[in-house]
């Protein structure tokens, strides 16, 4: 088998090739996303095109899909016009092969899954912290997708309802407090200077920023607490390239044991383990069920 993945993020698209035992061919180039959803997919043609031939297409991709049809249900100003693009379509009216799409945090559980930090879990949660937080549900290992496609949306969870603003969706939610974005905007009210995770961490040992930190991993546990009591789950990985710094899971794991119950301290708290090929593996995967099912 020859799978062609891609991974479609606002910033970069990751491409590579699935042989059913490694990823190789591995490239990566700007997305150009404010150029808009055609330039995005024509960029997303020709990159496949240089792979040719191959059996089957595994797209993971920003914005809410319905993976049984392949389309883009909802995506943000990130990539306009990209809400209603039906990439399975276009890739089967393209190359004639079957293709899967699915949302690229639900593809980067299965990647985790099936080779990663979950392989040993049949269920499990998996959470990312970059320019939002996202999430994904495991059960059995296949993605719980919900009424419409949409189940995982942790960054929806409130955790300062005080802060709720009429009209403003996600206002006093957990994206807005946990994310590496909401870390970045409270160190900027310090230095603006710190301008990203890698530069507040590069001054980790200045009481200040030690503290911004600290506060902002209080605010990682309070959205972890929530679920690990609604879900029960045996494991919850954590994902996104800020979480590669271990102080982050030192102190995410010991301050989620003290405000957990002590039934639910089963719960393991592991850091994603295929970093940023996690999502075309989970697209790989997902690429040769297709072809399974055709």
């Amino acid at each position: 088998m020859r799978a062609a993945v891609l991974d479609i993020g606002g910033t970069s698209i990751k491409s590579g090739v699935w042989d059913g035992q490694q990823l190789t061919e591995v490239k990566e180039r700007d997305t150009q996303a404010k150029a808009g959803a055609s330039h995005v997919v024509s960029q997303a043609l020709e990159i496949l095109k240089s792979y040719l031939p191959f059996d089957c297409v595994g797209i993971s991709t920003a914005g809410q899909v319905n993976s049984e049809e392949g389309y883009i249900r909802y995506a943000n100003d990130n990539i306009p016009g990209y809400t209603g693009t039906r990439l399975k379509d276009i890739m089967a009216a393209e190359f004639g092969v079957p293709a899967a799409v699915e949302n690229d945090v639900n593809a980067a559980a299965l990647g985790e899954a099936v080779w990663g930090a979950g392989r040993n879990h049949e269920d499990f949660l998996c959470l990312t912290y970059g320019t939002g937080v996202g999430g994904a549900i495991i059960i059995g290992k296949r993605i719980y997708s919900g009424s419409m496609f949409s189940a995982g949306e942790f960054g929806g969870i409130v955790v300062h309802p005080e802060s709720f603003i009429e009209g403003q969706p996600f206002s006093g939610c957990y994206e807005k407090y946990a994310s590496t974005t909401a870390l970045v905007a409270e160190a900027l009210k310090y230095d603006r200077n710190l301008t990203s995770g890698r530069k507040i961490f590069a001054r980790f040992e200045e009481d200040q920023v030690h503290a911004i930190i600290d506060r902002w991993i209080d605010e990682i546990v309070h959205g972890l607490v929530t679920v690990i009591h609604i879900f029960n789950p045996s494991c919850v990985i954590l994902g996104g390239g800020v979480m590669e710094q271990p102080y982050i899971l030192e102190q995410v794991r010991e301050k989620t044991a003290g405000r957990i119950m002590d039934s639910f301290r089963n719960v393991e708290l592991k850091t994603a383990a295929l970093g940023n090929q996690a999502g075309l593996m989970g697209a790989a995967w997902l690429a040769a069920e297709q072809m399974k099912k055709t």
